[in-house]
């Protein structure tokens, strides 16, 4: 690895002094400069804001992109990653020029453009951008296939960062904010830590200029007391290690204090000052041998005081991404330090990530996982759930544990024992059914620890476990317990459907399964929360009935009209009399609940749906009543949607949202108007609480680029 001269990049403005830099980074050779001749070409008369020839930008992201791995065609790929979509060049000519190893890569970096440039909110927006930026990334993991694009699009990004000062300073916030939000935590992730570090500090000193400020004011005033203490420290070990076999040949040790942006993250969890962070200071020693990393930590752990709630061995258990090093943190005189210790090779790896790997490109090197990255392609109903789901998988620090066999599974902090059986595998995670953890029977929502060992026990059948939703931490795990919960709670609708029906009509539950059967009802669950819906399958099955002549007296002195009813804070609709509400000791749900009624007597007894003795009911056949919360609660909105220019298109849209009961308050048209489209800004009332229910909804008719509470602060 070559190291990246930040400063010296910053400073080169001329293709001359780029073209120099690059060939520093990675020998010249005839593709390469062909590559280089035709990106000139290409941005011929381009220029940046800064007034610097475009192609300036090109090659010192190919010359950072060389800085990490010697690949050559993601150095290309650097070079030409804007002429597909900034020229008239196309992606064939590129593939024919370059071969197909580079037109795939540069196709990859001009998707994630497109899907940037649809997904992101307008730098011109005053709103927050970590909603869509969660969008773009959910798009962007789930459309990479070669994660050399990633590589070579952050090494895009840290280049964009180094340049932002020619830009306006809300474009310099707003791209800041999306480098912290989208790009930081996938160089995370790839374990690339010099560019995590590199685009977390850049992104902060435009972010939080005052508190990037106290940092460096307090970091300058206290410079040389910490460098005294850093050469102490570090002359202290040198002395122990050269005094018990080591040569200095053996080891290297570098010193270092924590990066800023972490620094800062730290001050805000912990609500102190920077002068109260006790590890602030940190070591790093290199050697050659993993078994000699083992003998620095015992001399280190002899002659300092550790804190043992901070080792990690994370050579012996290395995380997914490959990282490989011992963490220590010791006491030493009146200060705390971090000791990590590695192997050349382990460093390589921890500063580079995947790329330090040549195999990476397909995905196929040992030592790194990259399945993280495909499981963060769910596809989930909202950006919000999108978030819930993978902030964990994103931030959080690992374990490791084991399966009996001693297979390691890396999984976030607080992890449960479910959250294990599905690491394992899906089908292990729906089917658990018990555990042993370092061989104790253990509860399956018992938390985890670095190095235990897990064994589950399997049942036959599918357990759904929808309570147990916010227990576990990792996204597979809750997506697939939301996913078998959605599918139990749409089986028993289906089934509750029937009964409602036959209770409602006089009905045998077979004679209306039969007609739903035969009329393909597919929607037929819906019955037991949509009560037109409900409505209207009466009406087609009155109708079809009335057609026999054998009912025709029978159908004139019934005529089924659902009645309300409005008892204890729920609504019953039942042709029948309904004079109370019962709320059965088994399950007695709380306000809110998935639930359903059965009718007994004239009274409506109510049970959670997943409530055992309520489908035993169910199974029964018993009759049934439609039953919901009241929702007298109004909410407000405000939503800004994409509306196509073209008369009538407004009022067809107002119509749609008065059909959906919603009391608009104000309406703005006209925003950023173009000539096939225009937005309009709509602050409106609903008495739906479930703001992702509502949008779907809004969603079947129209885009929708903006949509929040605006009762609610947190959202």
């Amino acid at each position: 690895m070559n190291q990246v001269d930040i400063k010296q990049i910053k400073e080169i403005n001329s293709v001359v002094s780029a073209t120099e830099y690059l060939y520093s980074q990675i020998p010249p050779n005839l593709t390469l400069q062909k590559a280089l001749d035709y990106s000139i070409t290409a941005h011929e008369n381009q220029f940046r804001k800064s007034g610097e020839p475009y192609v300036v930008h090109p090659i010192l992201v190919a010359s950072i992109v060389s800085s990490i791995t010697n690949d050559e065609s993601m150095a290309i790929a650097a070079l030409l990653h804007d002429v597909v979509e900034d020229t008239i060049i196309s992606i064939e000519e590129v593939k024919e020029l370059f071969g197909a190893d580079v037109a795939h890569l540069v196709e990859g970096l001009t998707k994630i453009d497109t899907i940037r440039d649809a997904e992101l909110i307008s730098s011109n927006s005053n709103e927050k951008l970590v909603v869509s930026a969660l969008s773009f990334r959910k798009m962007l993991l789930a459309s990479i296939k070669d994660v050399r694009v990633l590589v070579v699009k952050l090494c895009d990004r840290l280049h964009n960062m180094l340049t932002l000062d020619s830009l306006a300073p809300h474009k310099q916030e707003r791209i800041a904010e999306e480098t912290l939000v989208v790009y930081a935590p996938i160089a995370h992730r790839l374990g690339i830590s010099f560019l995590k570090n590199l685009l977390e500090d850049l992104s902060f000193s435009y972010l939080f200029k005052e508190e990037k400020e106290q940092i460096d004011t307090f970091l300058e005033n206290h410079y040389h007391a910490i460098e005294m203490r850093l050469n102490e420290f570090r002359e202290a070990i040198h002395k122990i290690l050269v005094q018990n076999g080591f040569v200095e040949d053996d080891f290297e040790i570098l010193s270092r204090v924590k990066h800023k942006y972490s620094i800062y993250l730290k001050m805000q969890r912990k609500g102190v000052g920077i002068e109260e962070i006790l590890d602030l200071l940190a070591l790093r020693v290199l050697t050659d041998d993993p078994v000699k990393c083992y003998n620095i930590l015992g001399l280190i752990h002899l002659h300092f005081q550790p804190l043992s709630s901070r080792f990690k061995d994370y050579i012996a258990v290395p995380k997914d991404n490959g990282y490989k090093t011992i963490h220590t943190t010791v006491f030493y005189k009146t200060a705390i330090f971090e000791v990590q210790i590695r192997t050349y090779d382990m460093h390589q790896t921890a500063e580079l990530g995947v790329a330090a790997h040549w195999k990476y490109k397909s995905g196929g090197n040992d030592n790194v996982k990259l399945d993280w990255l495909h499981n963060l392609g769910y596809q989930n109903e909202s950006v919000e759930d999108f978030y819930d789901l993978i902030k964990n998988d994103l931030y959080s620090e690992d374990i490791s544990v084991f399966s009996p066999k001693g297979e390691v599974f890396t999984l976030p902090r607080g992890a449960v024992v479910l959250d294990f059986a599905y690491a394992v595998h899906t089908h292990v995670g729906n089917h658990a059914k018990a555990a042993l953890v370092n061989k104790v029977k253990t509860s399956l929502i018992n938390e985890l620890h670095n190095g235990d060992i897990v064994k589950i026990e399997l049942d036959e059948n599918t357990i759904t476990r929808c309570s147990w939703l916010d227990a576990v931490k990792t996204s597979k795990a809750k997506t697939n317990i939301k996913y078998n919960c959605n599918a139990r709670v749409r089986e028993i609708d289906a089934k509750s459907s029937i009964n409602i029906v036959a209770a409602a009509m006089n009905l045998s539950s077979l004679s209306v399964e039969e007609w739903f059967d035969k009329n393909n009802c597919d929607k037929r669950a819906s019955v037991t929360t949509d009560i037109e819906h409900l409505r209207d399958v009466m009406h087609k099955l009155m109708n079809e009935i009335s057609q026999n002549s054998r009912f025709k007296g029978f159908l004139s002195r019934h005529r089924f009209k659902l009645k309300l009813y409005s008892i204890r804070g729920l609504e019953i609709f039942s042709t029948s009399s309904v004079s109370d509400v019962v709320f059965d000791y088994c399950c007695h749900p709380k306000n809110g609940d998935e639930v359903m009624a059965f009718l007994e007597k004239g009274k409506a007894h109510v049970h959670h749906k997943m409530c055992s003795s309520a489908i035993k009911k169910l199974d029964a056949k018993e009759p049934m009543v439609f039953i919901r919360w009241e929702k007298l609660t109004i909410y407000n909105y405000n939503m800004i949607v994409s509306l196509h220019s073209g008369v009538g298109t407004l009022a067809e849209f107002l119509n749609f949202l008065a059909k959906l009961k919603i009391d608009i308050n104000q309406i703005e048209l006209g925003k950023n108007k173009s000539e096939s489209t225009r937005y309009c800004e709509i602050g409106f009332e609903s008495k739906e609480a479930d703001i992702n229910a509502l949008r779907a909804k809004i969603e079947q008719k129209i885009k929708v680029i903006h949509f929040i509470r605006t009762d609610d602060a947190y959202r």
